[in-house]
C-alpha cells in the first residue's frame, strides 16, 4: 500500500524503516521523503510506525529466562 502517494512511498518502506532502527516521525522523514508536499501522509505513515514499534516489541525475547 502507498503511505505517500506524492513520493512514492510504501507501506513496506516505512516498515523496514523502523525495522532498520527508525524509532521516530522525524527519524522517519530524514530517512523517507514523507509529508514534505500535501503533508496527508504523515498519520497514517504515524500510524504504521507505531504498530511496527508494537510489533517488535511483542516479539522481543525477554533478556533472562526465569530459572
Amino acid at each position: 500500500m502507498y503511505v505517500c502517494i506524492c513520493n512514492g512511498v510504501t507501506e513496506r518502506q516505512v516498515r523496514q524503516a523502523v525495522d532498520a532502527g527508525v524509532h521516530s516521525m522525524r527519524q522517519l522523514r530524514e530517512r523517507l521523503p514523507i509529508g514534505n508536499c500535501c503533508g496527508r501522509c504523515v498519520g497514517c505513515a504515524r500510524e504504521i510506525l507505531n504498530d511496527q514499534k508494537a510489533v517488535q516489541q511483542r516479539c522481543r525475547l525477554p533478556d533472562a529466562l526465569p530459572a
